[in-house]
């Protein structure tokens, strides 16, 4: 495909944390000006034209220097390169904007969207985009919304401007509405509507487009519509109250039919296989056996077990695929799992997702696609991922909100429903004590419409670095004691960044982030450069705290199965397991003598001790006792 043309770029590009003024030539940081150069700026000018190409040397010297110029090319093109990376923080080695290809050119491999002053966006290349998405939807705690047709469009696009998302609200109701299913032909849904008034409580559908709803069920306990791939039909479950268990209804109303007793694992969800002769959900044999998938058979009511988890484990979500020839599910221990495809006829069930993190809601298929779409918290606050279901790495669903969870997509996959939770959250300062000893009001120190938490004084109480949203993703931002002139300090484009702590001295900063799907602790200076990265592999490295000497820095982390705590040493090197017994956001005491820290919440509540120089912990608040650390599935 050929490139943009400049004229045809908006004037103001975005990516990271920067901003480019194309017609006023200017570079700014997080609204900061920078000092650029004309040369590297006319470079970074080439490589935003075309993001993801290759932008080659010969290219750039026509574009800097008229045919009948004398100049040593080559130290000049490398000099304007070192001045543009120098300007944007970035690495040769370890680009997030400017790749070096030897012996060809440049690329920029940013993600690149309009300034505020345009809506299009540029969407970033060589990936497979949803390049028809026009409009999507959103449930909140006071509306139901729907996302517009034809945006299951997948393709290989090199450049593409995208039309802006649009959120469409479904119901105005008071209370609270979830569990969106879209019919067949993706134009009714079927959701829950928990209303003040109980007898308006239960099952409702609507029609896309229409004010008219018909309320199936009067049933205050009802939740989780499934319909049937004929759209005759919606199952249910009545999860309390009398008689619980999976009930199915005529779709334009009717009398209901139970079809299955017994309560209900807690994660409650159903799918409809493609051909009708099944109904899959989650449950188990006995109080002692794991809840597990079962196909419960529409011929003769009988359940059939599917899949056998391990005995700390729990299946869940089951979603058949297009064909019905899979499903994919939710293997998890406590509020964390992944991913995992199976045959519908049984075997041994592949596993997608490596990360162990929280599955909000069950995974759907996207038609005819081979991905599966799931919201997870991976990066932050739960938003929407896909994965191919041949394996890969998840992709970030682009055009979704934070706390987007549920989704549900039709057969024709023409549109998309999740539920989404919206709010905000600020930081506040209120005084210990005063002369008076009188109650002292807080006062407000941010005010963002983003969240904005984990803040920590830096050693001087100048400072204050946290985190926060408002840049799109969870960066590590700092902001003077009172709150002005927030800055932002990470950019790890796409990724979920969090805990900042400051060194004794207040020259650095340890956070955690999760630049490849995985927490890991870094550290930066407080007066720029790249993050340094301490820890590396497939474990949860979370919560880091600072020795009182600098030395050190404590974590916690998952790597030996259970939560303990760890320490790595500052300049890099070798982490060393502090904790035996389980353990989790630790800090040292100002003598420098003892590790306070907590145990993972699934262990045991309270408050231990251990000395620096290791030995037995000690208890310090209640409930102590023996931790049993809880394994991944």
């Amino acid at each position: 495909m050929s490139s943009l043309s400049e004229s045809k770029l908006p004037r103001v590009l975005r990516f990271g944390v920067f901003e480019v003024d194309l017609r006023a030539g200017e570079l700014r940081r997080s609204g900061v000006k920078l000092k650029l150069q004309e040369q590297p700026f006319e470079v970074l000018s080439l490589l935003l034209e075309r993001p993801g190409e290759v932008v080659t040397r010969e290219e750039l010297r026509d574009r800097l220097w008229p045919a009948d110029t004398f100049v040593d090319f080559d130290h000049s093109v490398n000099a304007a390169i070192k001045r543009l990376r120098d300007a944007l923080g970035d690495s040769a080695d370890n680009p997030r904007f400017v790749e070096t290809l030897a012996r060809r050119g440049y690329r920029f491999i940013g993600s690149v969207e309009a300034g505020r002053e345009d809506r299009a966006t540029i969407a970033k290349p060589e990936h497979s985009l949803l390049t028809t998405l026009y409009r999507s939807v959103v449930l909140s705690v006071l509306g139901l919304s729907i996302a517009g047709a034809g945006w299951f469009y997948f393709s290989r696009v090199t450049k593409a401007i995208l039309p802006p998302v649009e959120v469409v609200p479904i119901t105005t109701l008071a209370g609270e509405q979830g569990d969106p299913a879209f019919s067949p032909d993706g134009n009714e849904i079927a959701f829950r509507w928990s209303s003040a008034a109980r007898e308006d409580s239960g099952l409702y559908l609507k029609l896309i487009g229409s004010e008219k709803m018909l309320q199936l069920t009067n049933n205050a306990n009802d939740c989780c519509p499934v319909w049937s791939p004929d759209a005759r039909n919606i199952a249910f479950y009545r999860f309390a109250g009398q008689e619980p268990g999976i009930y199915m209804i005529p779709a334009l109303g009717g009398s209901e039919r139970k079809i299955h007793s017994g309560a209900a694992h807690v994660t409650l969800h159903l799918d409809w296989s493609p051909d009708g002769k099944f109904i899959a959900f989650s449950d188990r044999t006995s109080p002692q056996d794991p809840y597990s998938i079962f196909l419960l058979s529409m011929d003769d009511l009988e359940r059939h077990k599917l899949t056998s988890p391990p005995s700390q484990c729990v299946d869940q979500f089951p979603a058949f695929s297009s064909d019905g020839k899979q499903l994919a599910f939710v293997r998890a221990s406590g509020p964390a799992g992944d991913i995992y495809v199976i045959s519908a006829t049984g075997g041994e069930p592949r596993r997608l997702t490596f990360d162990h993190r929280t599955i909000a809601g069950a995974p759907v298929w996207v038609p005819d696609s081979g991905e599966v779409l799931f919201s997870s918290n991976r990066a932050g606050l739960p938003t929407l991922w896909r994965i191919s279901a041949s394996g890969g790495l998840p992709q970030a669903l682009a055009g979704v909100g934070a706390i987007a969870i549920d989704p549900s997509i039709p057969k024709n996959g023409h549109r998309l429903a999740y539920e989404q939770l919206l709010l905000n959250i600020n930081l506040w300062r209120m005084e210990v004590t005063n002369a008076q000893k009188r109650a002292v009001s807080p006062s407000q120190l941010t005010f963002s419409s983003a969240l904005n938490q984990t803040p920590q004084f830096s050693p001087d109480g100048g400072k204050l670095v946290f985190k926060s949203n408002r840049s799109g993703r969870f960066e590590i931002w700092m902001c003077n004691s009172d709150g002005s002139h927030p800055i932002q300090l990470t950019s790890f484009a796409g990724s979920y960044s969090s805990n900042p702590r400051w060194s004794p001295d207040g020259r650095q900063i340890a956070f955690e982030s999760r630049p490849e799907g995985y927490s890991d602790i870094f550290i930066m200076d407080v007066a720029g450069g790249m993050p340094h990265r301490l820890t590396r592999g497939t474990a949860g490295n979370v919560v880091p705290s600072w020795s009182r000497d600098a030395k050190f820095i404590y974590f916690a982390s998952d790597r030996s199965g259970t939560w303990q705590v760890w320490k790595v040493p500052t300049q890099g090197g070798q982490a060393l397991q502090v904790t035996r017994q389980g353990g989790f956001a630790a800090f040292e005491s100002p003598d420098g003598k003892f590790i306070y820290y907590a145990k993972a919440p699934d262990d045991v509540p309270g408050i231990w001790r251990v000395a620096v120089e290791g030995g037995p912990e000690e208890s310090l608040a209640v409930n102590s006792g023996v931790v049993h650390g809880r394994s991944r599935c």
